[in-house]
């Protein structure tokens, strides 16, 4: 190496940073011990500041733009440093690089189950998850609180430093709100309003902004959500008529799509019991209207004709033979249908 080659690599004539990565928040230039060039050329990227360090000092700030080093452009350092009009000569600082974009899709969860009272369960273990977004608002508070002498540092950092923060603001929101743990889920962008402004004062003394705060998942305890079914379930069958109906269609559906298997037998076992609790129902009600129409001197309705009561007969016996009527009950159905023949 020549003499020219070694002051070459002493003196710093051009500062940027190009972001290999989008995990970065905070680098340190690499100097080398070398001294920056008065007049060096500094680059700051969009969404990119520069801090300038003398001796540990704040000196000058950069936000987005080129820069020419000079005693002009650089007035706190040319403070610091005590230097005349006219100063040409190199000197020494530390540079610093900050990302001030949005990082994006940051992971919270809650450890353990978190106690809350609850209107309707009294007291209930809720477990959540979400997401959130932050920028760095403050560069020099940020350094000062968070990055210290760090020669870099990585958002994954700053997020696990931040997980332990998250879950009590959480549980703190979500108490504040009163909001039952069965109306949580159509809830979640109120929820995460309300946690956002309870973080975001334990984030303001590192500088750091919370642009946006998500709940995306609830779990309740295995019981709690048994019971929350249950309810569910209840709540929809308000006309067990309409019950019965909807499930029988959804077993003959399940029927003819397997009409081998199990499945078909408990179906004609279970349409069975139901033909016959309604041939019964139909012959009780029969009766009782023909009652009730010699009682008020009124024509009797219509009676059955020979063939639908042999066709009566017929389903009944196949019913028997299924094993849905006993004998007995077969015998006296059989024996009130024959009398009107």
């Amino acid at each position: 190496m020549g003499l020219l080659d070694f002051f070459l690599e002493e003196f710093i004539e051009n500062i940027d940073w190009v972001e290999k990565d989008k995990d970065t928040v905070l680098w340190k230039f690499p100097d080398k011990d070398a001294n920056i060039k008065y007049g060096a050329s500094l680059t700051v990227r969009e969404s990119q500041v520069a801090l300038f360090l003398d001796e540990g000092q704040f000196a000058d700030t950069y936000d987005a733009g080129r820069f020419e080093l000079t005693t002009q452009n650089m007035p706190l350092l040319t403070s610091l440093k005590s230097w005349k009009r006219g100063f040409d000569s190199p000197f020494k600082c530390d540079v610093y690089f900050l990302s001030k974009k949005t990082f994006t899709d940051l992971k919270w969860g809650t450890p353990n189950p978190i106690i809350l009272r609850d209107p309707e369960f009294k007291q209930v273990r809720v477990k959540a998850f979400g997401t959130y977004f932050i920028k760095i608002k403050d560069a020099e508070k940020f350094f000062t609180e968070f990055a210290g002498t760090k020669s870099i540092v990585k958002i994954q950092e700053i997020e696990n430093s931040l997980r332990d923060i998250v879950s009590p603001k959480f549980a703190e929101a979500i108490a504040e709100s009163g909001v039952s743990v069965l109306d949580m889920v159509s809830n979640y962008t109120e929820l995460g309003e309300k946690v956002a402004p309870f973080l975001q004062k334990d984030l303001d003394p590192f500088g750091i902004e919370l642009v946006k705060f998500q709940i995306t998942s609830t779990s309740l305890p295995k019981e709690v959500e048994e019971f929350y079914d249950k309810m569910t379930n209840m709540n929809m069958v308000d006309n067990m008529d309409k019950f019965t109906k909807f499930q029988t269609a959804q077993a003959i559906e399940k029927a003819a799509d397997n009409p081998g298997g199990g499945a078909g037998e408990g179906l004609g076992m279970g349409m069975g019991f139901g033909m016959a609790q309604q041939m019964m129902n139909q012959t009780s009600n029969q009766n009782q209207n023909q009652n009730q129409n010699q009682n008020q001197n009124a024509p009797a309705e219509k009676s059955q004709t020979k063939e639908e009561i042999m066709d009566t007969l017929k389903q009944l016996g196949e019913l028997k033979e299924s094993g849905v009527l006993t004998q007995e009950e077969f015998d006296t159905k059989k024996k009130e249908l024959l009398s009107r023949l």
